[in-house]
C-alpha cells in the first residue's frame, strides 16, 4: 500500500486544491505502481511558518522580509 506524505505551509492550499492534489498525486502514483487507486493513501500536512525553515531563517521570517 503506498502512503505519500505531503509538507506544506498551512494556508497556501484551498480545500478544493487540496481535493485537486489528493486525486492527482493518488492517479500518478497509482499509475506508476500499477496499483489500484483503492490501494493509495494520501496524507497532507499542514505547518506553521514559524515550525519550518529555510537557510537559518523560519519562513515567517523569510516572508515578512520579502514583503520590506
Amino acid at each position: 500500500m503506498p502512503f505519500v506524505h505531503i509538507k506544506m505551509i498551512e494556508e497556501r492550499c484551498t480545500p478544493e486544491k487540496k481535493e485537486i492534489m489528493i486525486k492527482e498525486v493518488t492517479d500518478l502514483i497509482a499509475g506508476i505502481l500499477e496499483q489500484d487507486i483503492e490501494t493509495v493513501r494520501i496524507q497532507i500536512e499542514e505547518m506553521r511558518p514559524e515550525d519550518w525553515g529555510i537557510a537559518g531563517e523560519s519562513v515567517k521570517l523569510r516572508s515578512a522580509k520579502s514583503m520590506t
